[in-house]
């Protein structure tokens, strides 16, 4: 095997999309994604059986599409990277089994990893042509995604993360799709409630930021329980009675107005105790992760708040930001570049794979 340079192709299946990326050592050769959510939406939200079915009929198309747009064969590949959790279990359960089925038919090495930790892997890949950039010290993560909500330190890639706080309910995702649901305005409620938002006023309702007083923050001598957790489900409420307000009195819906007052509210909270995680634990520099990182005022205010506290901000690229086969490939790849020993088909996918478990040993 080639562990300087080696040739990993990556497997994603946690949620609605079928994802085969291949890279070599940090250089992506592809990324090809196969999204069933246009059958979810008709349900407002992802439908676990629906997804897995999906994954099942996307796999093997897409995993040819993959190796034909790289240009290299199932032969030349070193190694194979699967998710191997968090996520659906169904949905996870396709793309293992098919990771192994792989593995065992080609005789290549196995290595079972985390979902959330790969989010962080694609951050190391190429891009536009620069160097792979060099992972810094003093690294933390902020992954904002459907089911997540996380900001991480992260002292190696390949065996050291270590959880600095998280949603104690709804992810910020799971947040928007709820409140797009309530507004009207279709899922996936992240792009849709983004889009309105813009012609909004987010002054124009103060919704509450969870977890931010005085009792769960602490001071930084004496932390609180929840200093840097989230909480949104509140926030849900919130907009729900605020809805039905405007309704008892026959008003017609600010749509606008709400979307962008509760944008604010996510966006708010989430930077801001992001970047005083960060300011307290000595990180310098962040990477913002996961399909909410797409979002503009995100991506703004966090921008804004990390260049105020002296933090450098890494995002990716928008399309390596969602689910997708080459952040497993990238961080394959970092683990194989590291020694660390293959995961062998004898493991199990898990659905509540915490994240300092950033692969599965054999």
């Amino acid at each position: 095997m080639n562990r300087s340079q080696p040739l990993v192709l990556g497997i994603e299946s946690s949620c609605d999309e079928t994802g085969v990326g291949i890279v070599r050592g940090t250089t992506l050769l592809t990324n090809t994604v196969s999204s069933s959510m246009d059958e979810h939406v008709r349900f407002g939200g992802v439908i676990p059986e629906i997804a897995s079915r999906a994954h099942l009929d996307a796999f093997v198309p897409t995993l040819e599409q993959a190796l034909s747009d790289a240009g290299v064969s199932l032969d030349e590949v070193d190694a194979i990277a699967v998710t191997s959790g968090p996520g659906l279990a169904g949905a996870l359960m396709v793309g293992v089994c098919a990771a192994k089925a792989l593995a065992v038919a080609t005789g290549k090495p196995l290595y079972a990893i985390n979902h959330l930790v790969a989010h962080v892997g694609v951050g190391l890949l190429e891009s536009n042509g620069n160097e792979a950039p060099q992972l810094p010290e003093n690294l933390g993560a902020l992954l904002v995604s459907g089911g997540h909500t996380e900001i991480l330190r992260i002292n190696s890639i390949t065996d050291d993360v270590v959880l600095l706080g998280s949603t104690i309910d709804d992810a910020a995702g799971e947040a928007y799709d709820k409140v797009a649901r309530i507004l009207g305005l279709g899922y996936p409620g992240g792009p849709a409630i983004d889009k309105v938002a813009r012609t909004g006023n987010p002054k124009s309702i103060r919704f509450p930021r969870g977890l931010s007083q005085p009792k769960y923050m602490g001071t930084a001598e004496e932390p609180g329980k929840h200093r840097y957790d989230w909480s949104f489900s509140g926030l849900k409420t919130a907009v729900a009675r605020c809805v039905e307000q405007f309704e008892a009195r026959g008003e017609d819906i600010p749509v606008a107005d709400i979307a962008a007052a509760f944008q604010e509210a996510v966006v708010d909270i989430i930077s801001s105790k992001a970047v005083l995680a960060c300011r307290e634990h000595g990180i310098k520099d962040v990477l913002l992760g996961g399909g909410v990182a797409a979002n503009s005022r995100l991506r703004e205010l966090t921008g804004q708040r990390c260049a105020s506290a002296g933090i450098r901000l890494h995002v990716p690229p928008l399309d390596l930001c969602t689910d997708n086969g080459a952040m497993v490939a990238a961080l394959g790849a970092q683990l194989v570049m590291a020694g660390v020993e293959p995961s062998g088909i004898g493991f199990a996918p898990d659905s509540s794979m915490p994240v300092t478990s950033v692969s599965l040993p054999a």
